[in-house]
């Protein structure tokens, strides 16, 4: 059977269909939340701003690998529009994501940048 490399392929499919399914399953399975130590709470309450820093910085700061800062490009300005609106008003990052974008696109459709 495991000489099909048809039936090793379902296997493998299987198999991390499984390992999947476990790992991620892996915090519903006990019947109480896990108790997690006041340090590591307070470091997952950053990880999705470090999360999308971690998407937007390299995106901002390079251009097809090579450091480009231009005052012509949109996504500097975009990402000063969010800054000042996170810190400028009740810190709301989905209002500094609409802001960062609307600039965004806005510079892009009305000057091409």
């Amino acid at each position: 059977m495991l000489d099909d490399p048809e039936h090793r392929g379902w296997l493998a499919v299987a198999l991390l269909v499984l390992i999947t399914v476990l790992t991620r399953a892996f915090f519903l399975l006990p019947g109480q939340q896990p108790r997690l130590p006041g340090w590591l709470r307070t470091c997952l309450r950053f990880a999705p701003l470090g999360a999308l820093l971690a998407m937007v910085v390299p995106e901002v700061a390079l251009n097809q690998g090579q450091w480009a800062p231009q005052w012509q490009d949109a996504r500097w300005w975009a990402c000063a529009a969010s800054l000042l609106t996170y810190f400028g008003g009740r810190r709301n990052i989905n209002h500094a994501l609409f802001a960062g974008m609307g600039v965004l696109l806005g510079l892009h459709l009305a000057l091409g940048w």
